[in-house]
């Protein structure tokens, strides 16, 4: 009887690339530039399904948005762990060099939202 690696990695392995030169290695949707960890972000903390993702990036079909959610289970630990090393560079950066022209507007826009309920963007 000969060994065969499971089906579901091979899905995935379809679906899931990680190169050095694209998102500094790591797991991606094949051909794009989509972190597995913003498939999860999408889905798990901002609620969007599947279809809503493929329907925001039509670089993707629902086929990759499940296998990068596959992949994003099956490697849980290491995929939250450089999320949190990412976000405590970016804290660090923002420490020692003060917050960043988008930082400054993502915040702003955040206090006129909590203040007039709006969600528009100003213009100008």
């Amino acid at each position: 009887m000969t060994t065969t690696q499971p089906q579901h990695e091979s899905v995935i392995a379809k679906h899931i690339e990680s190169k050095p030169n694209v998102c500094g290695g790591k797991p991606c949707v094949a051909g794009t530039r989509i972190r597995v960890w913003d498939i999860h972000v999408w889905y798990d903390l901002e609620s969007m399904s599947p279809e809503e993702i493929v329907s925001d990036y039509p670089q993707l079909t629902v086929a990759s948005v499940h296998a990068a959610l596959a992949y994003f289970f099956d490697n849980r630990d290491a995929i939250e762990q450089e999320m949190s090393e990412a976000n405590e560079f970016v804290a660090r950066l923002e420490t020692e060099q003060g917050p960043t022209r988008y930082t400054k507007l993502r915040d702003k826009l955040l206090r006129d939202k909590d203040n007039d309920g709006s969600d528009s963007v100003p213009s100008g």
